[in-house]
């Protein structure tokens, strides 16, 4: 007995629509294969506060060292110097010689030493310094009888100090005679001529001979 399909049973009529349906949703999931992205869970950190899990720096002392042993001091070595060998020479003197009333002695003659050249230099200091006759007072007492004041110091009132560079000569002499510092006003010139006018002085002397000595001194000009 052959049995019949109804047409709503007849699946062979939907084959085609079933076929579609399948390779939609095949194609669907490959491409939901492909395009599905997957992400790992990370936990966020907070760079913020950091925390320190570094050791705490020791202070490390330092390594003390022992000084260097001190340098060995060498002993010096003791040379043993030989004695000094005596050199004897012999001296051959003859002593056989005859002396007759006719035998002349030669006379031996000592040369005598040269004497010490003098110097003609000037020194400024000596062991005897050189003084006038009758000393100082006696000297000032000789300015103040031929000194003259100038006319045209008196008139202008001009007073003060002439001071005059001379020389004592060997002799006692005076040469040399300068004003070195002076008032103007014919003063300087009349201290000069009084100067080269004065009587010899005792001259100074270096290892106890004469010498020539330079020396300063003050002229004061004083109205009255």
């Amino acid at each position: 007995m052959e049995s019949k399909k109804t047409p709503r049973a007849d699946l062979s009529k939907k084959t085609g629509l079933h076929l579609s349906i399948g390779l939609v949703i095949s194609l669907a999931v490959v491409t939901l294969a492909f395009e599905w992205k997957s992400y790992d869970e990370q936990t966020l950190v907070d760079l913020g506060v950091v925390e320190d899990d570094f050791e705490d720096v020791m202070d490390i002392p330092p390594t003390e060292q022992p000084p260097p042993p001190p340098p060995k001091i060498q002993q010096p070595e003791i040379v043993e110097v030989p004695d000094e060998e005596e050199i004897e020479e012999e001296i051959e003197i003859d002593l056989d010689v005859e002396i007759t009333e006719d035998t002349q002695i030669e006379e031996m003659v000592f040369e005598e030493a040269p004497e010490e050249e003098v110097s003609d230099e000037i020194f400024m200091v000596v062991e005897d310094q050189p003084e006038p006759q009758g000393g100082m007072a006696a000297f000032y007492q000789y300015v103040s009888k031929n000194l003259k004041y100038p006319s045209q110091a008196r008139r202008m009132g001009v007073e003060g100090k002439v001071f005059v560079q001379f020389v004592v000569d060997k002799d006692g002499s005076i040469s040399q005679v300068q004003a070195i510092k002076g008032i103007g006003a014919g003063c300087d010139e009349e201290a000069v001529r009084v100067l080269q006018n004065a009587p010899k002085w005792k001259p100074g002397k270096q290892r106890g001979r004469p010498v020539r000595v330079r020396m300063v001194l003050p002229i004061t000009f004083k109205l009255g």
